[in-house]
């Protein structure tokens, strides 16, 4: 099974991102990465998607994507030039000697360390999850205490973009409803 991106263009609304997370569950795909945040628009979100099927499963999901109300654009990102990233923050146990090596190793994958004590270093690092995984690798023989991931944020190469075309938001109109009399 190959891993599939799909990135959606949404309206910044309550309840958006729970009809995206049931299409999957109504589906029964597995989520492998799921990212959330807003754009340059404070009413856009934008969700990016990683999931585990077929190039038909990928397909599907895009088109129910189009079928919910708030959605906006989707786009299948997975075999167009993006740019991925993933941003981890790693906890590893550490003595004197292991804080030297463990240094030397984030300068090597261009990580931070973000925080230090007695016992502990915490190790902020981005890029695509390959380099990521590499980087925990080496790290667990030191220990990894505590490890946590963002997911996967991606965006198109150039002038390749989610746009809105013009979208009109869908809006209740006010006094719609019709009397039954």
């Amino acid at each position: 099974m190959a891993k599939h991106t799909l990135c959606a263009l949404v309206e910044n609304r309550p309840g958006v991102l729970m009809r995206v997370v049931n299409l999957f569950r109504r589906r029964n795909f597995n989520i492998d990465s799921l990212t959330v945040g807003r754009t340059h628009r404070d009413d856009y979100s934008r969700i990016t998607m990683v999931m585990e099927g077929s190039r038909e499963q990928a397909e599907l999901v895009e088109k129910n994507l189009y079928k919910l109300v708030n959605v906006i654009e989707v786009e299948y990102m997975s075999g167009l030039p993006t740019v991925e990233r993933d941003l981890a923050l790693i906890k590893v146990q550490v003595d004197a000697a292991a804080r030297r090596d463990i240094t030397q190793l984030c300068d090597i994958f261009r990580a931070r360390i973000v925080d230090v004590s007695a016992d502990s270093m915490i190790v902020e690092t981005t890029g695509e999850e390959a380099k990521i995984e590499s980087f925990c690798e080496l790290l667990r023989p030191f220990g990894i205490v505590e490890m946590v991931r963002t997911g996967i944020v991606a965006m198109g190469r150039g002038d390749h973009n989610l746009r809105d075309h013009g979208y009109q938001p869908q809006v209740a109109l006010a006094g719609a409803r019709k009397s039954v009399l």
